[in-house]
């Protein structure tokens, strides 16, 4: 018979418990005495303990009796202390009711404007929804969040206490949301106070850019191609038609945006009000829809250029397979054979050349038009990336790593410290030293074995990369490869642009419409949990 005896520290919420993680390594740790060679024997063999049911056993088996004597202790506590403990519970109470009074309060002015939003269905706010669809977007979620916080501090109850992994897990999810949303708001009014205060530069600024960007860029580039750019020896007659289009178009955006420039410090003010209000991410949101909508003459001329350098492609295409006696089968999805008749090679031929000749004007104008939209794009997406940033990052996880790694633990590990080796008998050891050096690890293996081995239980932690990563992974889950691929093939065949990315955001949680009465009820509880929890804490 073999003693094998284990100890390992207590796991206990908000201290340390045990898991498996992805993978069990001992790297760095050495052990001071040799492996028996049963140990051996038993890696060899298929394990036939559930891991994980002994490690759920071992994060189980405390929490229990700790939750229960929290509790108890925090009763003595206030029979020990009633004065202090008089004053702590008239201080949640009160703020129980403060928030409590402050949420009710804002939920009743979101369901005002709620029940308003769907009440006017009118063309004009069917248009603003569309135009700032993302702005919309961003509220929607921020205005979810501001109304399940008290859902989300609700206490879970003693089932999530009965094990630590679950605990934490539990309090991981709790803490999640109103962290994120705290710190979303703390940028928010960051950036607000800086625009408020510098609304004027910002007004000066965006307007010194805007200018450069129409008269160096736009207009300088559509006269650049109406000459002959870069060598190339365009068209002279549809380069002008083309390069007047688009300076018109230009020139009477420019026009309107000058006179909807003397509201622009106005819009810096509430894109700053929105920030300090919604957080970062709605104001970003609103800056994007502003950029989208700032940049809708050059999206127009893009998508102009676009059908008609895809028709063009398309006709060149379909005249192509005509001189080859090939015809496109929409219904097998297959080029087939087709003798075609003089006439039709004779009206093919004709508009072979001049469609074939003018491609490359169009050509150069979308390929302008494309870059154009393609950076506007980029810096939207830009955006988009940040605030996805904003909401994924686990920023409640980020500080306990800081301060305490054992919170965050993967992969198992012991440390021998005890392993005691008992002969049979002297006689047979000295007889065994007599023998030949062939024989002598056998000889030593059947006169002595192991008898007491004792060993800690050890865990390794995560590193910040590994409690990041998780939470980053989801979001350009939608962007692949593949879908880089096909927009690059959208790109030169004239059937898709590159357009800001709708992922990374969390979702959206339904509506929460319940009596004013039963939501003030609801504050106040989440209040008193929280205040349950801190107790608790503090006597652990």
């Amino acid at each position: 018979m073999f003693t094998y005896v284990v100890f390992y520290g207590i796991p206990v919420f908000g201290g340390h418990h045990y898991s498996l993680g992805f993978k069990s390594s001992s790297d760095g740790v050495t052990n001071h005495c040799k492996k028996p060679e049963w140990v051996k024997d038993l890696n060899r063999k298929q394990p036939y303990l559930d891991l994980d049911a002994v490690i759920l056993s071992i994060n189980t088996a405390n929490a229990a009796k700790v939750f229960t004597e929290a509790y108890c202790s925090a009763k003595r506590s206030r029979v020990s202390f009633h004065f202090f403990c008089m004053f702590s519970i008239l201080t949640w109470q009160l703020l129980a009711v403060l928030l409590a009074s402050f949420s009710t309060i804002f939920y009743v002015v979101l369901q005002s404007f709620h029940v308003l939003s769907h009440v006017s269905q009118s063309y004009i706010y069917v248009a603003l929804e569309k135009v700032f669809c993302n702005t919309c977007k961003n509220l929607e979620i921020r205005c979810c969040q501001l109304l399940y916080w008290p859902v989300f501090l609700k206490d879970y109850g003693l089932r999530s206490q009965s094990c630590v992994e679950y605990a934490e897990k539990a309090a991981f999810h709790k803490h999640s949301m109103w962290t994120s949303l705290v710190v979303d708001l703390l940028l928010g009014n960051f950036l607000g106070i800086i625009l408020w205060c510098r609304a004027r530069e910002a007004c000066a600024w965006i307007s010194v850019f805007s200018e450069n960007a129409t008269n160096y860029l736009l207009r300088t580039g559509c006269v650049w191609l109406m000459g002959n750019p870069a060598g190339f020896k365009l068209n002279t007659e549809l380069a002008g038609v083309l390069g007047t289009i688009s300076l018109i178009a230009i020139q009477i955006w420019s026009t309107i945006w000058w006179l909807l420039g003397l509201f622009l410090i106005h819009l810096i003010k509430v894109v700053a009000v929105f920030g300090s209000l919604f957080g970062l991410t709605a104001a970003a949101a609103l800056i994007i829809d502003t950029i989208s909508l700032a940049t809708t003459h050059v999206s127009t001329l893009q998508w102009l250029l676009t059908l008609l350098y895809s028709w063009q492609i398309q006709a060149v295409d379909a005249l192509w397979r005509l001189f080859r006696g090939r015809k496109w089968n929409p219904l097998r999805q297959r080029l087939d054979s087709y003798a075609y008749s003089v006439e039709q090679h004779v009206v093919g031929s004709l508009l072979f050349t001049p469609l074939l000749l003018l491609l490359p004007t169009t050509s150069l104008f979308y390929i302008f038009f494309t870059i154009m939209k393609t950076t506007i794009s980029f810096v939207c997406i830009a955006i988009q990336f940040g605030i996805s940033i904003i909401h994924a990052t686990p920023y409640i996880k980020i500080f306990i790593w800081f301060v305490r790694r054992k919170r965050f633990p993967c992969g198992l590990w012991f440390d021998i410290v005890l392993c005691q080796r008992n002969a049979t008998n002297s006689s047979e050891v000295k007889s065994a030293e007599k023998t030949a050096s062939g024989s002598e690890n056998s000889l030593r293996a059947s006169c002595c074995r192991s008898t007491v081995l004792v060993s800690f239980l050890h865990s390794n932690f995560l590193n910040l990369r590994q409690v990041v990563w998780p939470h980053y992974r989801n979001v350009f889950s939608d962007v692949s490869r593949s879908s880089i691929a096909l927009s690059a093939y959208g790109i030169l065949t004239g059937k898709r642009t590159p357009s800001a990315p709708k992922i990374g955001l969390p979702p959206t949680l339904p509506w929460l419409s319940i009596p004013y009465k039963e939501y003030w009820r609801l504050c106040h509880e989440a209040v008193l949990a929280c205040k349950q929890d801190c107790i608790c804490q503090l006597h652990r």
